[in-house]
């Protein structure tokens, strides 16, 4: 380090990623991303909450033997399952079963305004310009794709995966406020919480279970194994990894790729085809969310010597 003499402004670069971490960060957006096609596909055959239950229930039993109860944060982690995970995921992939997996994974995008949003009202944080730019844009352009006349018809749909993207957000703030606890035994134990939850709340809202369990064959079943072991349990594994070894601001760009890739899954897996109006819009609530995330370096004063 260079220790300068006299009061200087100095722009002092962040280090840069590197091409191993780069890459990691390109596969969690990659495998989020079509976690959400699969989803899609899945979601024809299991009712999508009785899915998300049966989801962290591959989730818990991967995760849970390698990490030691957290006993002092079980009734934290109970309520952060219940709304960031069995709530949030209910309304989502619920919403979901009414829109194209494109066209979701771009309104999903509004859990990062949301949650900038979450920090105003409840962290007492302080946004610059920038940000609220970026708030502003994001739900613009979500406005520009409720436009579309095929999801003007499924405005119920909209609403249920906005209504996700806001829970997420407040789940995300509860996680905030957690101390001494690693992600990985976030992952594991939110996971054995919610999918009980998740199987509850399914009985009362959903029908069917039964049949759609006995009647699912290996190309379902493998769905449901993606969304455990590959989105959830491999997805978080990897972007904690990242988020351990680099700032945040510096890995959270990553996650713009992810409806890229769902849109491309979605058009490659599911036949889907998304309008001028929708991609237009899609391409606004992307950069507002990344004037939200990409942040530029302040520029750090060197000591007086």
């Amino acid at each position: 380090m260079v220790i300068c003499t006299m009061s200087i402004s100095l722009d002092i670069p962040r280090p840069r990623l590197g091409p191993v971490d780069i890459a990691l960060g390109i596969t969690v957006a990659l495998l989020w991303g079509m976690g959400i096609v699969f989803a899609k596909a899945a979601i024809a055959h299991f009712p999508p909450i009785l899915l998300m239950a049966l989801r962290f229930t591959v989730t818990a039993f991967a995760l849970v033997w390698f990490v030691r109860p957290p006993v002092a944060h079980l009734r934290a982690l109970f309520v952060i399952a219940l709304i960031s995970a069995a709530l949030q995921y209910s309304l989502t992939y619920t919403g979901l079963k009414g829109l194209d997996a494109g066209a979701a994974a771009l309104i999903v995008q509004l859990e990062v305004p949301f949650l900038t949003l979450i920090g105003v009202l409840a962290l007492k944080e302080k946004p610059g310009w920038r940000k609220w730019a970026g708030i502003a844009l994001a739900f613009f352009g979500v406005y520009q794709i409720t436009g579309e006349p095929r999801i003007a018809d499924a405005s119920a749909s909209v609403l249920l995966v906005i209504g996700g993207a806001a829970t997420w957000a407040i789940g995300q703030a509860m996680i905030r406020n957690l101390k001494d606890i690693d992600g990985l035994t976030v992952t594991a134990w939110v996971a054995v919480m919610a999918a009980p939850q998740l199987f509850v709340m399914s009985m009362i809202v959903e029908t069917g279970h039964w049949a759609a369990i006995q009647s699912a064959n290996w190309i379902v079943w493998g769905a449901v194994l993606y969304l455990g072991l590959v989105m959830t349990a491999l997805g978080y594994g990897i972007w904690y990894t990242l988020v351990r070894r680099n700032p945040v601001s510096q890995v959270a760009p990553f996650l713009l790729l992810l409806p890229i890739f769902t849109v491309i899954g979605g058009g490659a897996f599911l036949g889907e085809s998304l309008s001028t109006q929708v991609l237009i819009g899609g391409a606004i609530v992307l950069a507002g969310v990344g004037l939200i995330l990409l942040e530029r370096p302040p520029r750090l004063r060197a000591p007086d010597q």
